[in-house]
């Protein structure tokens, strides 16, 4: 059973993580002949406060 742990900033919209689920399944699903009922997706959604670039919060810089 494939497993995908993928971590990002949080903000998305719910459509645009439905849409990274289907398209990450899909994907995985094609590239191992595995059925896409057996690809699992986990997404983490991390806080701007806890994502550093260059020693400095993702929210401090804005992004």
């Amino acid at each position: 059973m494939p497993l995908v742990n993928i971590q990002m900033m949080e903000g998305r919209t719910p459509e645009k993580i439905n849409a990274l689920i289907k398209n990450v399944t899909n994907t995985v699903s094609e590239s191992l002949d595995a059925p896409k009922e057996n690809v699992r997706v986990i997404i983490t959604e991390v806080p701007k406060t806890h994502w550093g670039i260059g020693g400095k919060s993702a929210k401090e810089l804005g992004r």
